[in-house]
This record gives C-alpha cells, structure tokens and sequence, in this order.
C-alpha cells in the first residue's frame, strides 16, 4: 500500500526515524552524484584530462543557473511538511499541483536561457581556449534536460515532505545504471566525447523524472497527482516563494562565489582544474550525505512546527547536528586518507592526482563543518524563516569568501590561501546561525500556537 512509504515525524523514537528518513536521502544523494562523476570518470579516462576538465568546469555554473529553482523545491517540501503535520489533506493536494506545475515551467523556461548563456558565461569564467568549446557542447546539451531535472527534483520534495525516502532511491538508481551505461556506450562506441556524456545523462534524468511522475499519479496518500488538476493555486505558490525564493536565491549567490573560485582555480591551467575537478566530485559525495541530514532536519521540523509539537523541534535540532558532525568528519578524512586510490578512478595522471589531493587536504578535512551549517539553516527554514538565514549564510559564507578572493587571494595567490576560504567561512556562519536559532525559536513557536488557536 502506498501510505506505508508516509512516516509520521511527530512522535515516536525520534533517532530511529531521523535514520530510516536520511540514510535513503543520502544515498539518493550519492546516485545523483553519480551522474557527474560517472561524466568525470568516464571521459579523463577514455577521452584525456582536457575533457575532464570540460565537464568539471560547468559544474559551478549549472549550479548557479538552477539553484534558483532547486531553492523553490525547498519552499514546496516546508509548505507540503507542514500542512501534512497538521492533517490538512487539502492544502497537502494544492501544494503538490502547484509545484508540479511550477517545475515544468521553469524547466521549460531554462531551456533557452541555458542555451543563450552557456559560451557567454563560460567566457565570463575565463575558461581556457582547450577547454571551453567542449564545456560549451556539454553544458547546451545539458540545459536541455532541466525540465526533468526540475521535475524530479520537486516531485522528490513533495515525497520528503509526507516521509517518503525510498521510492526516489529506487528511481534514481534505475537511472542511475541506464546513466553509466549509455556514458560507456556513447563515449567508447561511438567516440561522442563530452556530447555522449551529456546526452546519457539528460536520458537517465529523464528516466527519474518519469517514474517519479508515475509514482505521484498512482499513489494512493496525500500527495497523489491528478494531471487534470494542475493549477497554480496563488496561497500555495506565495508560501512556497516565501521560503524557497530566500534559499534559491542563496544558492545562486552562494555558486557566484563559487564560481568566482572556479575562475581563480583556471588560473593555474588545465593540469589544477582537472584535480581540482576530481577532488570537487569525491567531496560532493560527502557533501550529498551531510545535505541528507540538512533535509531530514527541515522536514522533521517543519511536520512538527504543523503539529505545533514544539519540544520535539530542539530534539530533532541537537540530534541532527550531532549525527552530520560525525557523517561529514568521518567521510571527509576517510576521503583524504584514501586520496590516492579515489583521485586515481578519476586519471591516470599524477600530476593531476596531486592537485586534487592538495584539496583534499584543506577542504574535505573540514567539511563536517559545512553540514553543521546547512543543518542549522535547515532548521530555521523548518520554523518558517527563511530570509533570516540566506542572510546570514550570504554574508558568512558567500560575502566573506568573495572577499577573501579580492583580498587574501591577490596578495598571496597559492592554493593553499584560495582553498583555505571554505573552512573559515563555514565557522562564522555556524556561529551565526546557531545566535539565530536561538533569537527566533520561541517567536516561530509563539506564531504557531497563534495561527493554530485561530484554525479552531
């Protein structure tokens, strides 16, 4: 029965269901991941390092062109949670065609701006004359599938939001084998280069959006699909933009300081961007797991602010930065540790190995505290603000970094003063979002009550 994939965040034991909620987000995580790295792999192996570096280099671009619209997904999972923790089924049936609609529009819409911006914004980037004709083959390709990106990636918050974890596990890693598949058969076979990899993966994301879809119109709990329904409905899209247009817009700023340390990490030719490149894609695996842990924290909290079980909210708050501490300290060193070997999958080249294990060094040794980060804005977002901490994440994290860039950076322009941005950065935002937590918990808790008295 469908209703058995639901989980009730409001009461029981609270470490066991914060588990069986992340551990299938995180390894959701680690498939999507894998559509990249499998690009990454596959083309430094079969087709050479300038390749590699190719596709590596858009990675921060792809993320600061669509993190706006990932960020809504955020809005509708927090929107759906809480409705569905309050056991208002109708509101639950709004938000989900709201946001279906919402993500094939914006899809579609992101098609032609990925295809006009592409070569422009690469150029902005100062990427290198070797590289940037086959980033730009790869990147045009890639837009092309963002309808299925965004898709999957709303109709998967929608699944959050009710405690479903599993089933967007089961798709992606369908398309997660079909994506590995066809980047062999493409690049090996046909010697399609950048275009085979980025054609296998828009098939495979494809693929996720369509199961995901199917699963939502035959599902038989709160949030099942009827296509003759799809409307926005404007109460729902209002609350959806009042929290995901702060973290869409945190992420997109968030990538232009990112972006901004692709371009510094150009500056030091091809050989450091495709060891920069590989030791980014192993780091994002920890960085996947840690975010697994920053969305049980959002959805947890906001089912229970619905419910109004406030004691509970700082329960879920402790127990989640206790346990992606430990995720993102344990994956980062182990990730370090085994550099060599890991770096290795990615080239054969060893100088390339050991600019990427300089990374390793500096920044996947303190990614724990990246998750600490995310897990606290996740909370907040969960009590229903979600301006306050995009503004303290912005000037924390993106602000100070860009900064850093302009400054430190100039004068001293090594690796070790570009990578040592990150961890810095992550402490003053920590710092700045556990004071937030605190100042604005009792007033979220307080509003609750306030709007629950008035729905009697």
């Amino acid at each position: 029965m469908a209703k058995s994939y639901e989980m009730d965040m409001c009461s029981g034991p609270l470490l066991r269901k914060i588990l069986l909620f992340a551990l299938p987000l995180a390894f959701s995580g680690v498939l999507q991941l894998l559509f990249n790295a499998a690009d990454i792999v596959v083309v430094g192996r079969f087709t050479g390092s300038t390749a590699m570096a190719a596709v590596g280099s858009t990675t921060s671009l792809i993320n600061l062109m669509v993190n706006l619209f990932i960020g809504l997904s955020v809005g509708a999972n927090v929107v759906i949670a809480r409705s569905y923790g309050a056991g208002d089924r109708q509101a639950v049936h709004r938000g989900v065609h709201t946001s279906i609609l919402a993500a094939a529009v914006c899809g579609t819409v992101m098609i032609f701006v990925g295809l006009a911006l592409s070569r422009p914004m690469l150029e902005l980037m100062d990427t290198p004359e070797d590289v940037i004709d086959q980033a730009t083959v790869y990147l045009r390709i890639y837009f092309v599938g963002m309808p299925a990106v965004l898709l999957y990636n709303f109709g998967a918050a929608i699944l959050r939001a009710v405690g479903d974890t599993r089933r967007p596990l089961y798709f992606l890693t369908i398309a997660g084998i079909v994506n590995v598949v066809l980047n062999l058969f493409f690049v090996i076979v046909f010697s399609m280069g950048v275009a085979g990899v980025a054609l296998a993966t828009i098939i495979s994301q494809t693929i996720s959006a369509g199961l995901i879809l199917y699963c939502l119109w035959h599902t038989t709990g709160a949030c099942r699909l009827i296509p003759s329904e799809l409307r926005i409905h404007k109460d729902q899209l209002l609350a959806i933009l009042r929290i995901g247009l702060p973290a869409g817009l945190q992420g997109v700023i968030f990538n232009i300081s990112n972006v901004l340390i692709q371009s510094s990490v150009n500056s030091f030719g091809s050989a450091v961007m495709a060891g920069n490149t590989a030791a980014s894609n192993i780091e994002g695996f920890v960085y996947t797991s840690m975010n697994a842990v920053y969305q049980t924290a959002m959805s947890f909290t906001s089912q229970n602010m619905g419910a109004r079980n406030f004691r509970r909210v700082d329960r879920v708050l402790l127990e989640c930065l206790v346990l992606v501490t430990l995720i993102g300290a344990a994956l980062g060193n182990g990730a370090y540790l085994l550099g060599n070997q890991l770096l290795g999958i990615y080239t054969p080249d060893p100088q390339v190995v050991t600019y990427g294990l300089y990374r390793l060094s500096v920044v996947s040794r303190t990614y724990f505290l990246c998750g600490m980060m995310d897990v606290l804005a996740g909370s907040i977002r969960g009590l229903g603000y979600s301006v306050l901490p995009m503004a303290v994440s912005l000037t924390g994290a993106c602000l100070l970094r860009i900064a850093w860039i302009m400054t430190v950076f100039q004068a001293q322009r090594t690796q070790l003063s570009l990578y040592i941005s990150y961890p810095i950065s992550w402490i003053v935002t920590v710092l700045a979002h556990l004071a937030c937590y605190l100042l604005v918990r009792k007033r979220a808790f307080r509003k609750a009550m306030q709007s629950g008295a008035l729905s009697r």
